[in-house]
């Protein structure tokens, strides 16, 4: 496969900004209720099921003994604000060198700033601006050891971008296959680890049509969620199945119905679930659902997880018949490539 990286005029440099007094006071990272606050403290030790970042240190100095480079880089996509940051900043205290990426340059640089790591600024919307990323990520980094494509979100209307792709298609799932290509040689060089944060709408609510991705002949929000996160799951498996021989090892997972802003786009139940005050009660904490992609990002493939396999809660789990269906995964990936010119 041609990789097709940009011309390096096209590249740019990285911020690298320096680490501040107190990184702490993030109301973009910090746990939001007091339970959220009392699993902090790391009460109840557990790998399995890690809720604070006390906890993931001590997880984090066993998986050192395993021989590899210590620190690890760790690029984290949708790193802005929401469970990317959050496991940017746990990634962080259990000593590991996190790249942070995100598609607004202020939030981005806020908390790249707070934990004193590099940023990058990528808006999925437009793949161009994927490219420019993995461009800068192979200028800068001689090693990527995992690459969590955290990037996505919920819209409304259907849309249709830039480069011509249904916009939550395009966010969803385009957008991060495009990346983890373009990084792809590197990523097998080190041996590394792809954590795809997907979700339970990949079972409940696509209606997944290899016929018509861009949503053409039916479409709702909705369903259009469902089926990103169900081409993650499917790109997943493609992944192990293409490139396990080689070192490479991909996982998915279930984060939790997180309180945060990436349904902010959103219209309808979808927008009030993760924007109401009251409704945001109910879901999980942005502290809890980062810590989830924590622990696949620091456990030992093969050992703490299994690759090619979706996660909830930190356990194996289940999503749709489409998933284990190896011809739609291979056609996924074929006209995915398609798609974004590779």
């Amino acid at each position: 496969m041609r990789l097709g990286l940009p011309h390096r005029s096209e590249r740019v440099r990285p911020s690298r900004p320096s680490r501040p007094h107190d990184a702490s006071t993030s109301s973009d990272v910090a746990p939001s209720s007091a339970a959220d606050r009392r699993g902090s403290r790391g009460e109840g030790a557990s790998p399995r099921n890690p809720r604070g970042t006390r906890r993931l240190r001590v997880y984090a100095d066993r998986t050192r003994n395993r021989g590899g480079p210590v620190p690890r880089t760790i690029v984290i996509t949708g790193a802005s604000d929401g469970i990317g940051a959050a496991s940017a900043r746990q990634l962080t205290d259990a000593g590991e060198q996190v790249v942070v990426v995100g598609r607004n340059p202020e939030k981005t640089a806020k908390v790249a700033r707070q934990l004193g790591v590099p940023s990058h600024v990528a808006d999925y919307s437009d793949l161009s601006q994927v490219r420019d990323l993995a461009a800068v990520l192979l200028e800068t980094y001689p090693r990527i050891d995992v690459l969590a494509n955290n990037a996505g979100g919920v819209f409304g209307d259907r849309a249709v971008t830039k480069d011509g792709y249904e916009l939550t298609f395009q966010v969803n799932h385009l957008g991060g296959f495009l990346l983890t290509n373009l990084l792809l040689e590197r990523l097998i060089e080190s041996r590394a680890s792809i954590v795809q944060t997907s979700s339970f709408a990949a079972r409940g609510f696509s209606r997944f049509d290899i016929d018509d991705l861009q949503g053409e002949n039916r479409f709702s929000a909705t369903t259009a969620y469902g089926n990103g996160k169900l081409a993650n799951v499917l790109f997943t498996k493609e992944i192990n199945r293409r490139f396990g021989d080689d070192g490479l090892n991909a996982v998915a997972f279930h984060p939790g119905a997180i309180a945060s802003g990436f349904a902010a786009a959103s219209t309808g139940p979808w927008r009030f679930m993760y924007t109401n005050p009251l409704a945001a009660r109910l879901l999980t904490s942005t502290e809890v659902g980062g810590a989830r992609l924590t622990w696949l990002a620091l456990g030992k493939p093969g050992v703490d997880w299994e690759p090619g396999q979706f996660y909830s809660n930190n356990r194996p789990s289940k999503t749709s018949r489409v998933a284990d269906d190896p011809l739609i995964a291979q056609r996924l990936w074929d006209e995915s490539a398609e798609m974004v010119g590779l």
